[in-house]
């Protein structure tokens, strides 16, 4: 039993989290004259080495999941998703939506095909809700920060979130709060044709291209911000904040996740740094759940498909849940840490 924590402890530290990249640019950065144990030597190595360690994540893992997702395009899922009625639809979304695009603007235009191709609005809102929020790289990323105990309870929360949402909005027949032109819109049942092994491996490396070229300045602007709260903000001031002693914490890192537009890649390292400063787990994924789900920008795409009661029903939900997630994992953060 011992070796296998010991194998998995190098999984998680070594392979997933890097470290050894950590230690190689402090060496250099030493070598070089720079003090990687002052403000600014240390700003400039969290920099480096998040910058480097998130976009090799995100390559490897969007080509992993894009090859998955070839096998899911918008017409085969519309036709899963056909085959099932009542809960179990609303789960089967929510699970459909983890092998889809990894932020909620790009998660839209899916929705808005769906809706309009007849699905039930419920499942639409459960996929809606899962695509950006709960995905299969954030559960590797989490894994490398986190560990698997607090990846797998994020995601299963987010899934529960997921098929919360859209049973609730089912059951209180909202459909007359979508677009007129959503609601009377069809889409054609086009054969997809047949992708073989190649035509696969392009389609995924075409998605690493397109997410990485959309995707890196988010990253570099969280991993900037990350690297400010590491190193300039001092520890007292975060947990002043967002610590236990605050009962709003969780509150006000949902509600600071809302105006930035983000995807997990982007939200890692602020948590990262925020965590390290002494900010509670709940609050943490609070924020990341905040960013990737209700940012504004993702809401004005949104107003536009739904009327304003229905986009204002949705954003209710998702905050409550991400509330009441956060302070679940505040009060068992010491049992699974």
């Amino acid at each position: 039993m011992e070796a296998l924590k010991n194998i998995w402890d190098f999984i998680q530290n070594e392979v997933l989290g890097m470290n050894w990249l950590s230690r190689l640019i402090s060496t250099i950065l030493n070598a070089c004259g720079l003090d990687t144990t002052d403000k600014v030597g240390g700003s400039v190595q969290f920099f480096i080495y998040d910058t480097i360690k998130i976009m090799v994540l995100l390559v490897v893992l969007i080509f992993v999941i894009s090859y998955i997702q070839s096998y899911f395009p918008p017409e085969r899922t519309k036709k899963i998703l056909g085959r099932f009625h009542g809960v179990g639809a609303n789960i089967i979304a929510a699970l459909l939506g983890t092998v889809t695009p990894f932020c909620s603007c790009s998660s839209i235009p899916l929705f808005i095909g769906f809706t309009s191709a007849g699905l039930p609005l419920g499942v639409t809102f459960s996929f809606l809700i899962s695509s950006p929020m709960v995905d299969l790289g954030s559960l590797v990323l989490l894994t490398s920060i986190f560990g698997w105990k607090v990846a797998v309870i994020y995601v299963v929360l987010g899934l529960v979130i997921a098929v919360a949402g859209g049973t609730l909005i089912e059951k209180l027949h909202l459909d007359n709060q979508v677009e007129e032109y959503i609601r009377n819109g069809r889409t054609l049942d086009v054969p997809q044709e047949e992708l073989f092994f190649k035509d696969r491996m392009k389609f995924a490396w075409e998605q690493v291209i397109g997410t990485a070229k959309k995707v890196a300045p988010y990253v570099l602007i969280g991993v900037g911000i990350g690297a400010v709260i590491h190193n300039w903000i001092p520890e007292e001031f975060i947990v002043k904040i967002l610590g236990d002693n605050n009962p709003f914490g969780v509150i006000l890192a949902t509600v600071a996740g809302i105006p930035m537009y983000a995807d997990i890649f982007g939200t890692i390292p602020i948590a990262e740094a925020l965590l390290a400063k002494g900010a509670p787990l709940g609050v943490v994924l609070s924020f990341m759940m905040g960013v990737t789900t209700l940012s504004l920008p993702s809401m004005v795409m949104l107003r536009k498909a739904v009327k304003p009661r229905l986009l204002g029903i949705f954003i209710a939900i998702c905050t409550v849940g991400i509330i009441i997630v956060g302070y679940f994992f505040n009060i068992i953060q010491h049992l699974i840490v």
